[in-house]
C-alpha cells in the first residue's frame, strides 16, 4: 500500500490522498485548490486510483472468502454477521462517491466507519474462539481502511 496516491472526488470537493510509509497525507483543504485540481483532472482526462474504493473492494472480497470458509466449517452466525458488516464498508464508501452534499458524503463515511468497527468486533471474536482461521491479514487491512476513513471524515469536516 505504501507509495500509493489517489483522488477522492465529489461534486463540491476533491481530496488528494497519498500513503507514504505509515503516514496518510490529505491535501486539498483550500477550496480554490480543490476546484483547480478538479478542473485540471477533467481537462487532462487524468484518472487516478481511488484508494479507499480499491482497498474496501479488496477487503470485501477477502471477507467473502473468509466467510465461505467459516460456512464450510458450519460457523453460520459469525459468517453472516461478518459478511454483512465487512462488505458494507465498501458499499458505503462507494455510495459516498455520489453524495448529494458534503454533509451526505460525511454521513456515508461515518456509516462506513461504524461498519468497520462492527467488523473489527466480529474478527476479534474469531481470534478468541479456538478453531477459527487466522484473522491477522484481515485485521491489518481493516486497520488501514479505518485510518483512511477517519482521515477522510476529518478532512471533509474542515
Amino acid at each position: 500500500m505504501e507509495g500509493r496516491t489517489g483522488l477522492i472526488c465529489g461534486e463540491t470537493f476533491l481530496v488528494l490522498l497519498k500513503i507514504e510509509s505509515q503516514e496518510i497525507i490529505l491535501e486539498g483543504d483550500d477550496a480554490f485548490f480543490r476546484r483547480a485540481m478538479f478542473y485540471f483532472c477533467l481537462m487532462s482526462g487524468y484518472k487516478e486510483e481511488n484508494i479507499i474504493l480499491t482497498l474496501t473492494l479488496e477487503f470485501a472480497i477477502d471477507i467473502v472468502r473468509y466467510c465461505d470458509y467459516l460456512e464450510e466449517k458450519r460457523k453460520y452466525m459469525i459468517a453472516r454477521q461478518l459478511l454483512r458488516s465487512g462488505t458494507s464498508i465498501g458499499a458505503n464508501t462507494r455510495e459516498a462517491q455520489n453524495a448529494e452534499s458534503r454533509r451526505d458524503f460525511i454521513h456515508k463515511f461515518k456509516i462506513a466507519a461504524k461498519e468497520a468497527e462492527e467488523t473489527e468486533y466480529w474478527l476479534l471474536i474469531c481470534k478468541q474462539v479456538e478453531g477459527y482461521p487466522d484473522i491477522t491479514p484481515l485485521m491489518e487491512k481493516l486497520k488501514s481502511i479505518q485510518r483512511i476513513i477517519n482521515k477522510i471524515i476529518g478532512t471533509a469536516k474542515s
